[in-house]
């Protein structure tokens, strides 16, 4: 078992993890070409307006179900949505916000670009604390669009129109099926005012996605609400992300290479549990710090995945620079 483990801690993360996000990639792209269909309810933007997708964002089938009128959703309707959503939290709880940085094709898709990016040797922009503070809340707001505006379309406070608001406004709508060759979500609605500001702002917003996304590592994660619906269930997830204070010395390693500029990974010393709403579980701090446990993944209270010495001298070729130096002499 020590054995596993230690070949576990001694993984090159960036290459294990380009291909994992890849094989989603595809999956979740086009896996219809595959005959595969994972369901409505998966916890990862992987958008239903793209035809060859191999499993659809829970946002789509969730909105549709609370757009229902209300003496429907409460009644023998409400077996459907909660059915729903016990299978939206059956595949969430397995490996909690991994999703958001392993297996959500929005996510990987501005890995790419932070990739090209820095093949480019072009710096990335940061957000100051207080910009962090005030952004970082949106997500919460798309998250109340989601949820709430269906409901009041059901009891009629809302139109027709807004019934799938978010979707019409996310970035996947149109992103996604460009892969499968498929533009035709790249037009503004004209049929009524409302449907012209949603697909206004949709287009907009995927404008911001490309650009931010070049600026900005994991731009639009700040503003996802599906990571903020990830957080409120994060507790319950059989996957963890643990620290232990009193072996952190505040290095800064693990924020210096935190791609959401989470500063509790590195200044908190009194969680046990160091997830935050904006994190993408990529375990790019575990594999950043120097100190023996001081962080750790966790699944069922077993460690899995843990910082080490040895393992960061491996993960960041200490080892091999050593060497070199040794032969010099």
């Amino acid at each position: 078992m020590n054995k596993i483990r230690d070949a576990i801690n001694r993984i090159d993360l960036r290459k294990f993890r380009f291909w994992i996000q890849l094989f989603f990639f595809v999956l979740f792209v086009y896996g219809a070409y595959f005959s595969i269909d994972l369901g409505r309810e998966l916890p990862i933007f992987s958008c239903g307006y793209n035809r060859e997708t191999g499993g659809t964002c829970y946002f789509l089938a969730l909105q549709h179900q609370l757009a229902r009128p209300w003496d429907r959703l409460f009644s023998t309707a409400s077996i459907g949505v909660l059915t729903g959503f016990l299978t939206f939290l059956a595949w969430f709880i397995i490996f909690n916000k991994a999703w958001c940085g392993y297996a959500c094709p929005l996510g990987t898709l501005q890995d790419w670009i932070t990739s090209f990016r820095k093949m480019l040797k072009i710096p990335y922009g940061t957000y100051s604390q207080s910009q962090y503070k005030v952004l970082k809340k949106i997500k919460y707001i798309f998250l109340f669009i989601v949820i709430v505006f269906p409901l009041l379309l059901g009891i009629g406070l809302l139109d027709g129109e807004w019934r799938g608001a978010f979707c019409k406004m996310c970035p996947g709508r149109l992103i996604t099926p460009l892969f499968s060759g498929d533009v035709s979500q790249w037009t503004i609605d004209f049929s009524t005012n409302t449907a012209i500001f949603l697909t206004t702002f949709g287009l907009g917003f995927t404008v911001l996605f490309f650009v931010g996304s070049f600026i900005k590592k994991r731009f639009f994660c700040f503003f996802c609400p599906m990571s903020a619906m990830h957080y409120i269930f994060s507790d319950w997830a059989l996957l963890k992300l643990r620290k232990d204070g009193e072996k952190c010395t505040k290095c800064g390693d693990c924020y210096n290479v935190c791609d959401m500029q989470i500063k509790d990974i590195a200044d908190d010393v009194t969680s046990k549990n160091i997830l935050r709403d904006d994190c993408i579980f990529c375990m790019k701090c575990v594999a950043a710090c120097p100190e023996e446990d001081a962080l750790h993944v966790d699944i069922l209270n077993m460690k899995v995945f843990t910082s080490t010495k040895g393992g960061f001298a491996k993960r960041m070729e200490i080892d091999s620079f050593k060497k070199e130096e040794s032969d010099e002499k």
